[in-house]
């Protein structure tokens, strides 16, 4: 393959943190399974939306931070030559728009939901370096994802879809908060805005009686344990890893919702897929 055409490559991927979509694919499965299951067409159309609002949105968030990026992350791919900036602006919308075309067939609520959250995305990628509640516009747009992907389902929107939405929302709250200061290296940080991402923990335990209650149990405790070893890399040791923590973090989004639906075997592993693929995306390309 010719070097420039892998040099591209490379930079496409890099702008898009295509190392996450694992994350995507996970919440667009979890949300699914607990509104229902049913149409796999419709489950596979729905994640391939989802991949392209995603991508689309990072590539936009490149293009929004620009001046910022020049001044404190001049290897990402606009400043440092590799693409223009009005390419990025160009092929971010047009994958946002492409995203929310295939979810109209799926039927009003996906067509409703796509456009709040191509509007999320829009949004967290404008204002996120100037407002310090950032944290939940990001988490919104993973809650809409998650919303979206339920509705697809043959039960639509179910209760515990809903609840699982908003504790996936609570995790991302603890994550974003963390990965705000990754580029701010003197910027305290706090502990008590992380209690947030116990509340997956907290409904997994609710909405578990009987003996899927053991099995909630040990999911949450491996989710714990991944948690803590992400932490570590910030607070752990003598110097701050806040980008090892963020990218941990992020993977662990799949054990996440893999506690969520706190499924069969068989689900299990595919989720476990997910958050493989993750983790390995992740030595090829950045996923902050």
């Amino acid at each position: 393959m010719d070097a420039r055409l892998i040099s591209l490559l490379k930079t496409l991927l890099v702008l898009g943190r295509v190392s996450n979509l694992p994350t995507v694919w996970s919440n667009c499965l979890a949300g699914w399974l607990l509104g229902g299951g049913g149409s796999i067409p419709s489950l596979g159309l729905t994640t391939i939306a989802a991949s392209l609002l995603y991508v689309g949105g990072m590539y936009l968030n490149d293009a929004f931070d620009v001046d910022f990026d020049r001044a404190h992350r001049a290897a990402r791919p606009i400043p440092k030559g590799e693409i223009s900036e009005r390419t990025v602006w160009s092929a971010g919308f047009a994958m946002l728009l492409l995203g929310w075309l295939l979810l109209i067939p799926l039927g009003i609520h996906a067509t409703i939901l796509g456009i709040l959250l191509a509007s999320s995305i829009v949004l967290y990628d404008a204002i996120h370096k100037s407002v310090a509640f950032s944290p939940i516009l990001m988490a919104t747009c993973r809650v809409l994802l998650f919303l979206l992907a339920c509705s697809v389902g043959q039960d639509g929107i179910t209760g515990l879809g809903a609840w699982s939405s908003l504790a996936l929302g609570c995790w991302i709250v603890g994550l974003s908060y963390i990965a705000k200061r990754e580029s701010l290296s003197a910027s305290p940080i706090q502990l008590w805005p992380l209690g947030a991402m116990a509340v997956p923990l907290l409904l997994a335990f609710l909405t578990n009686p009987g003996y899927t209650r053991t099995r909630a149990l040990l999911l949450s405790l491996l989710l714990i344990v991944w948690t803590w070893r992400s932490l570590r890399f910030t607070f752990g040791g003598p110097s701050r890893q806040v980008g090892k923590t963020v990218s941990s973090l992020l993977a662990g989004i799949c054990l996440v919702d893999l506690l969520a639906v706190t499924p069969s075997f068989g689900y299990g592993l595919i989720f476990a897929g997910f958050f493989t693929l993750s983790l390995l995306f992740q030595h090829y390309v950045p996923a902050t």
